[in-house]
């Protein structure tokens, strides 16, 4: 019955809160899950976690509020526990929403590894790291074109970002562009699917994460996990590398679960340092050494490249950067704004003026953000608006620093240019290297 089960909310962003319910709450005779609430991305609450994926217990699906609504929630429903189920989030603010949920009279937990990494019957290898936008996705890039050198058959899976209808997302395939189109996918999911396409493996992403699993398991000699934000792999790891970024030394010490996963890393890959002051760097060398001094350290850079640098000298130009680097990121600044100074542009306009919509939200809600524009895309409405935004600002470029071809999803009328990132070595060990350590050892 009910009654004798503990009333649970699980406090979520559309990812590690449903890989939670999935591993630890779903077929769980102890728990009743009230309802999940939804932050840090748009537009994802006033959904329903729907009956096809929740299980026997939930013959109705479980609704999905906004956070603001969790005091109200606790009380409504007569709560014992919140379970707090999302990434990327400082400490200061992780205790701030404790002390909500505690003062409303309900417990606050954090689910840890041992109740929701699943086993693989193949080799994982895990890419993590400490804050959104260190680096992970050329560090994933990297070293899967290293094993696949190696002749190892590699399958990707992302951490999830269902932002769409949950029962048709839960296991996707991605293996050739059209896919993208198939399942109807977001710029922030673009960014992630289509670097790992181009470069010919395959990545799967979704909501039910065991199920992922088993279909990548039967075309891949090694899973790679290319996570998100600063979370901790949903799979148990036979080789745990974490990307650290010096241009907010400190942080991998106060946001969560960034610390957690710099304390699980075999490998920490110190990113971006050609970009970075020096103190910055020996800063984060001390915390790595602190909290995990077995861990092998990879000296890195992410230098940037673009296809049209005459379009850039001289010009005023427009630096569109990854949107969720900037929003719950923190950052001020990503690839665009580097590789507009790198090839000689006159200056940057600031398109907050400009902004429409749901970017112009984003501009309030995330003030500190500057004179870049995120590209926000989590739906067809923002979408819109970035496309509007982008029209009506003046420029004479428009450099793109996130990881697709923007113009294959909005139209730009002004001159475009795309900026590449790749990972690169300094020094030794490399990461090759390492991994050809990790291959020898299985």
């Amino acid at each position: 019955m009910r009654e004798n089960r503990i009333n649970t909310i699980i406090i979520g962003a559309a990812g590690r809160d449903f890989h939670n319910f999935n591993t630890y709450y779903r077929d769980n005779n102890l728990y009743h899950v009230a309802a999940f609430t939804a932050a840090q991305i748009p537009d994802i609450d006033e959904r329903l976690y729907p009956p096809e994926l929740a299980g026997s217990l939930y013959p109705k699906g479980i609704p999905i509020y906004s956070q603001d609504d969790l005091p109200k929630l606790i009380k409504e429903f007569n709560i014992d526990q919140c379970a707090f189920s999302y990434s990327d989030i400082s400490y200061n603010e992780v205790m701030s929403i404790c002390s909500i949920v505690n003062s409303a009279g309900a417990d606050f937990l954090l689910i840890g590894p041992k109740q929701t990494m699943i086993k693989s019957s193949k080799p994982v290898i895990s890419i993590c790291a400490v804050r959104t936008g260190c680096g992970k996705s050329q560090t994933s890039r990297h070293i899967i074109e290293s094993l696949m050198d190696m002749g190892k058959k590699v399958v990707a899976i992302r951490h999830p970002m269902p932002y769409g209808n949950l029962v048709e997302q839960r296991v996707q395939r991605f293996a050739e562009l059209s896919d993208l189109d198939k399942h109807n996918c977001t710029i922030e999911e673009m960014e992630e699917y289509e670097p790992h396409i181009i470069r010919g493996n395959i990545i799967y992403a979704g909501i039910d994460y065991e199920a992922i699993l088993r279909e990548a398991e039967k075309e891949a000699d090694i899973i790679v996990w290319d996570g998100g934000n600063n979370d901790f792999s949903f799979y148990e790891s036979d080789l745990v590398i974490t990307v650290a970024d010096p241009h907010r030394a400190g942080h991998e010490l106060t946001y969560y679960p960034g610390e957690t996963t710099l304390r699980l890393a075999d490998i920490v890959v110190i990113n971006k340092m050609e970009t970075a002051d020096a103190k910055d760097i020996q800063q984060l060398r001390e915390n790595i050494a602190m909290v995990n001094p077995t861990a092998r350290v990879v000296d890195a850079a992410s230098p940037v490249s673009v296809d049209f640098p005459e379009r850039i000298k001289g010009k005023l130009v427009l630096a569109v950067e990854d949107g969720p680097t900037l929003s719950h990121g923190n950052m001020k600044y990503g690839a665009a704004t580097v590789a507009a100074k790198k090839f000689g542009a006159a200056g940057f306009v600031d398109p907050r003026d400009q902004a429409v919509g749901k970017l112009k939200e984003t501009f309030e809600t995330y003030p500190d953000i500057g004179q870049v524009l995120p590209a926000m895309g989590y739906g067809e409405e923002q979408i819109r608006d970035l496309e509007a935004t982008i029209r009506a600002v003046e420029c004479d470029t428009v450099v793109v620093g996130t990881p697709i071809d923007l113009t294959r999803v909005i139209k730009i009328d002004q001159d475009v240019v795309k900026v590449g990132y790749d990972l690169q070595e300094i020094g030794r060990p490399t990461l090759r290297e390492l991994l050809e350590e990790f291959l020898e050892q299985l």
